[in-house]
């Protein structure tokens, strides 16, 4: 090892130092107050303890409470052992397993015969603070692998033992303690655990999990928590987690009698009336815009063979995902094996395959609200959010090379403007590229990725990498809508595919009066309805515009005497295309009104003799605390405006 090492800080400069020499000493050696304030150095861009000595020359930058990243991961990761600790404080008799670092927090699983209760959560936050305050020194070593596994069979921590045998490899072992508290860990870790924001964090839940996620393997007890730099970006996520509750659209799904979920059908939605309308509006909304952009619109099977998710591919690379259904054929020797269909391409290029194509036939734009069904795991499933039974806004393009630039460019034209009409005005857009796991050669990967980075350049849309995400059989756009709240979700997606027209043996007639086979871009803008609406009902708290809004309207009278005009008030809206119904129930004015505000109706007409006698109605719009008197003709009129959904208005003017 060299005598002495060169360090190249953040701004250039270089510093020299003994080897050996750790970053907390070169933090002193800087400034007193980094000393204080450093929490970890990076060596080449790798996180490591400041009590780690240096042996080599390198890029070096010390970490402060200010470094979101590193702070933020290097205080959940310490939060994690704390917590452990605590527990093992409390309850000398618990077991611990693994406790890693996740969004916003961490969890750590425990083998306890007892369950954790809310009381005892408080408890374990309570001792947490009290380690903290300790400013216990985080030291680390390493360890031969029979070293750490003999003290952890002394120590009665069978779970450890049983991870030290499941790393591959002899290399030693490194070991943490916090104060006294020992585990094994990668690292790194703060200082000491004074270090860790004592009003910064929060201990959320207790859930069950399977040893290693074998369900034949002992159920733990797992303690999730969350932690920040302060209690001020604390208490803001703790404020977003409430208001997304108050989004969540299983609950807002319930209030609003939209859909359910049951056991019978696990990730497949029973649709009520009032969900099925909005699905309605939606899918007729996507189809005009659909039509106007040249599409075909096509239907194609929901079971099919094995043998064409063989041609395709997807046989090799997703059947996990498949539902498989075997059929006894009469007179056959064996049952025939086939498959829901996950997706619809396949299908789509069988409709292409229906006679000759010629280069004038391209683009053949082909569209399907194709109904799919995929495998998800149980514990996966999230409401109308992830399903195993769901329609796409699918469709695929069939070009040449030339096209795909102009028809990328009108592609993400029509998405921008299908965006906007649903209320979101902005989206990022992610470049994702060939995953582990693929089809296709690499040359054909290359010359699929490079035409699709081309095109989006060329359409003047800019992009971040989503590295090895791609699908097997193409690298694709996946386009990035966040909420009201600020969360991501990820609908729309443009694919370009050399892959399955070569398998499925797509071809045109170019030009020069030979065979060449076509492009094929796979496309959606909302991808799954299922999906995008409920992403929609959580976007906009229930309230959604009135266009889509299942109940648009409700009339309600206030004395009996006004029961009839409600009734032929309904009848004027619903000529003039509005959705509305009519609540004669003999309750008072105010519970009607805070029930449909519940249900989130977008307005309500209260009627009563002052109303009858002078033709007019009290309008109270969802969210308003107070109502207006208007005629009904200037009501009627301006909701049936409101009524037209976006591309139609746009007709109208």
């Amino acid at each position: 090892m060299a005598e002495t090492i060169s360090l190249t800080l953040p701004d250039g400069a270089k510093r020299d130092y003994p080897a050996g020499t750790t970053g907390a000493e070169v933090a002193a050696d800087i400034s007193k107050s980094l000393s204080k304030a450093a929490i970890a150095v990076s060596v080449d861009g790798e996180l490591t303890d400041l009590s780690r000595p240096l042996d080599r020359d390198a890029d070096f930058a010390i970490h402060t409470i200010k470094d979101e990243a590193q702070a933020l991961e290097l205080i959940r990761h310490d939060c994690a052992h704390v917590m452990a600790r605590a527990v093992q404080e409390i309850w000398p008799d618990v077991k611990v397993t693994i406790g890693p670092v996740i969004d916003n927090g961490w969890y750590y699983d425990f083998d306890r015969e007892e369950p954790f209760t809310p009381d005892d959560l408080e408890r374990i936050e309570k001792r947490m603070r009290e380690i903290i305050n300790l400013r216990d020194p985080v030291r680390t070593e390493v360890w031969p692998r029979d070293k750490a596994i003999r003290f952890y069979e002394d120590n009665n921590e069978p779970y450890k033992v049983e991870l030290i045998e499941a790393i591959p490899g002899d290399e030693d072992l490194r070991m943490y303690w916090h104060g006294d508290w020992q585990d094994l860990c990668r690292g790194p870790h703060l200082a000491h655990t004074g270090q860790i924001p004592a009003d910064a964090f929060k201990l959320m839940s207790v859930a069950g999990a399977y040893w290693r996620g074998d369900s034949s393997r002992p159920m733990l007890q797992r303690i999730y928590g969350v932690g920040f730099r302060s209690r001020q970006e604390l208490k803001a996520y703790l404020t977003f987690l409430e208001e997304a509750q108050k989004r969540d659209h299983r609950r807002l799904g319930r209030e609003m009698d939209l859909f359910h979920m049951q056991e019978e059908a696990p990730g497949m939605v029973f649709w009520h009336p009032n969900g099925w309308m909005i699905y309605r509006e939606l899918r007729a909304y996507i189809q005009r815009r659909q039509d106007a952009a040249g599409y075909v619109e096509v239907n194609t099977p929901q079971v099919v063979d094995r043998k064409l998710w063989e041609a395709s591919g997807h046989w090799d690379k997703y059947q996990e995902h498949m539902f498989i259904v075997e059929v006894d054929e009469e007179h056959a020797q064996e049952k025939r094996v086939n498959a829901l269909k996950p997706m619809n391409c396949p299908c789509h290029v069988q409709v292409y395959n229906t006679g000759m194509k010629s280069y004038r036939d391209l683009p053949l734009r082909m569209a399907e609200f194709g109904s799919c069904a995929r495998y998800e795991p149980s514990g996966a499933l999230h409401g109308i959010m992830r399903v195993r039974g769901f329609v796409q806004d699918d469709a695929h393009i069939f070009c040449t090379e030339a096209q795909i630039e102009s028809e990328t460019k009108d592609f993400i034209d029509l998405l921008s403007s299908v965006y906007a009409d649903l209320g979101f005005t902005g989206f990022k857009v992610k470049f994702a590229d060939r995953p582990e796991v693929r089809a296709g050669e690499d040359e054909t990967w290359d010359k699929a990725e490079a035409a699709l980075k081309s095109a989006t350049e060329a359409a003047g849309a800019t992009y971040e990498l989503n590295p090895g995400e791609g699908a097997f059989y193409g690298p694709k756009l996946e386009f990035v809508l966040t909420d009201a709240i600020g969360r991501d979700w990820q609908c729309g997606t443009l694919q370009v595919d050399f892959v399955l027209p070569e398998r499925l043996d797509a071809s045109y007639i170019g030009e020069d009066g030979h065979k060449h086979r076509p492009v094929m871009l796979h496309r959606a803008i909302v991808g799954s309805f299922e999906r995008f609406i409920g992403i929609m009902i959580e976007d906009h708290a229930g309230k959604l515009p009135f266009w889509l809004a299942p109940r648009q309207v409700v009339v309600a009278s206030i004395v009996s005497d006004a029961n009839d005009y409600a009734e032929n008030v309904v009848a004027a809206l619903k000529a003039r295309g509005i959705r509305a119904e009519a609540d004669l129930r003999n309750e008072k004015i105010n519970y009607k009104v805070r029930e449909h505000s519940v249900g989130k109706v977008p307005v309500i007409l209260a009627v009563g003799l002052k109303e009858v006698e002078e033709g007019t109605v009290s309008m109270r719009r969802l969210g308003d605390k107070g109502s207006k008197v208007l005629p009904l003709d200037t009501v009627a009129t301006d909701l049936a405006a409101e009524a037209l959904a976006p591309d139609l208005a746009r007709k109208t003017g």
